[in-house]
């Protein structure tokens, strides 16, 4: 069964569209710890043997000292986990590679840390294969591989520029989407925005800088950018806006590099409400001059990944800037320390057909399935991870991966910000989950 829902364009911002939602079912559900650590190599630095100590208003070296918590725009609701940590956090999981490694197992990497350049210089980057097994509901760590820059190849001062060892952290790079090609790893950046060519070793081989229409794209955080600097002029990539997806094409091996956030323009108004996707070459190491666009539904202000399934249709993680059940919300005037002041309302999985475009470049979208309603017939929702009541959903504010599995099924998982997100439970942080979906329907969609 499907439904049919009207999205209506708005001036000029694009077509309007016609879009199928098709229902999902959870077929399984596992969990990596939202506290889970690793230490650093033994040639790193021992000033990242403590990460987080940047979090705060000034310099934190006693760890454990200082509880997380959401944020002023969520409740401000303590999630559990006290910062400074003691080793390194594999939170944030950010991407899923279409290809999987050779024992099947999946490509996947941490984000900058924790959410700003400032804050994450102690935060390393690093990429693993995971191993989510539905039958026991754990997700479980088969490697971890640190990137590091021992050839000099990043154009800009790292934080470990006078190391030996040079490994790469939050202050150098955000890193959010990732393939695998030809035994190497292809990662895009959202600060520069940068594509980073990199060895399967974690060695950084070239670091690509951003052109559409011959210009080079910037940002805020983009090594160069110097303030004050007017958004829309000096910079157009807003901040936090570049490269949260990045998609492989099979056939043509094309890098599909979907920008998080809309351009700005002169004014610091965005271009509209569509994102650009950008097309890189790796055989030619270039881009190829192509670029189109995404257009975001009603309610959505970003997204979190981009994977194709086939030659040409693509799955896309649209979200609003929600978190948590949207039963508990709050009253108006209600105290926000037990509801939720910002839910989550729009969390879709869109199907789109990369070569059907308007001739404005619109990407053309198939339809989509809500995260927030999810069937669970036979109760494959771990205990104490499941509504009292109503279908399952997915409630967190960073939804950042997805990939095809087969035919009919579809892998989802989460970003969970540690420690600044929860989603599922007020006081708690966000672990780390993996749903396994049947959607039969959306995948065989046209």
């Amino acid at each position: 069964m499907r439904f049919s829902l009207i999205a209506l364009a708005c001036g000029l911002a694009g077509p309007a569209m016609a879009e199928d939602i098709y229902p999902a079912t959870l077929a399984g559900h596992a969990i990596l710890p939202a506290f889970s650590m690793i230490a650093p190599p033994e040639d790193a630095p021992r000033d990242l043997l403590i990460s987080g100590k940047f979090t705060g208003k000034g310099r934190n070296e006693a760890p454990m000292s200082v509880m997380g918590d959401t944020g002023k725009n969520y409740g401000q609701h303590p999630t559990g986990i006290s910062l400074p940590f003691i080793g390194q956090p594999v939170q944030g999981m950010s991407g899923f590679a279409m290809n999987r490694a050779e024992d099947g197992s999946w490509f996947t990497l941490t984000d900058n840390g924790f959410g700003s350049k400032l804050n994450s210089p102690d935060a390393m980057l690093f990429f693993h294969r995971m191993a989510p097994d539905f039958e026991t509901g754990k997700v479980e760590r088969l490697e971890t591989v640190f990137l590091n820059d021992p050839d000099h190849k990043v154009p800009f001062r790292i934080a470990n520029e006078g190391t030996e060892s040079r490994y790469l952290t939050g202050s150098d790079f955000d890193t959010e989407s990732i393939q695998y090609l030809d035994g190497e790893i292809w990662i895009g950046d959202e600060f520069g925005p940068y594509i980073l060519r990199v060895a399967r070793d974690g060695r950084v081989l070239d670091v690509f800088a951003t052109r559409l229409d011959g210009e080079v794209l910037t940002g805020p955080d983009t090594a160069g950018t110097i303030v004050p600097a007017a958004p829309g002029k000096d910079f157009r990539v807003q901040r936090s806006g570049g490269y949260e997806g990045m998609a492989l094409q099979p056939g043509s091996n094309l890098l599909w590099a979907m920008l998080e956030k809309p351009l700005l323009v002169e004014g610091g108004e965005t271009e509209g409400d569509f994102l650009r996707v950008l097309v890189f070459d790796p055989a030619r190491a270039d881009w190829t001059g192509d670029s189109y666009r995404f257009k975001l539904s009603e309610g959505a202000t970003a997204i979190g990944d981009f994977n194709f399934i086939d030659d040409t249709r693509a799955l896309v993680i649209e979200r609003d800037n929600g978190e948590g059940d949207a039963a508990k919300a709050c009253a108006e005037g209600a105290d926000a320390a037990s509801c939720y002041p910002l839910p989550a309302k729009v969390k879709n999985i869109v199907l789109v057909d990369t070569a059907s475009r308007d001739d404005q470049g619109y990407i053309r979208r198939i339809g989509h399935v809500n995260l927030m309603d999810i069937a669970d017939p036979e109760g494959k929702a771990l205990a104490g991870l499941k509504p009292a009541e109503g279908n399952f959903s997915f409630p967190f504010f960073t939804i950042e991966n997805v990939a095809r599995v087969d035919e009919t099924h579809i892998l989802v998982a989460n970003d969970n910000n540690l420690p600044f997100s929860g989603g599922r439970e007020i006081g708690r942080a966000a672990e780390n989950e993996f749903i396994l979906l049947s959607v039969p329907e959306l995948l065989a969609a046209k």
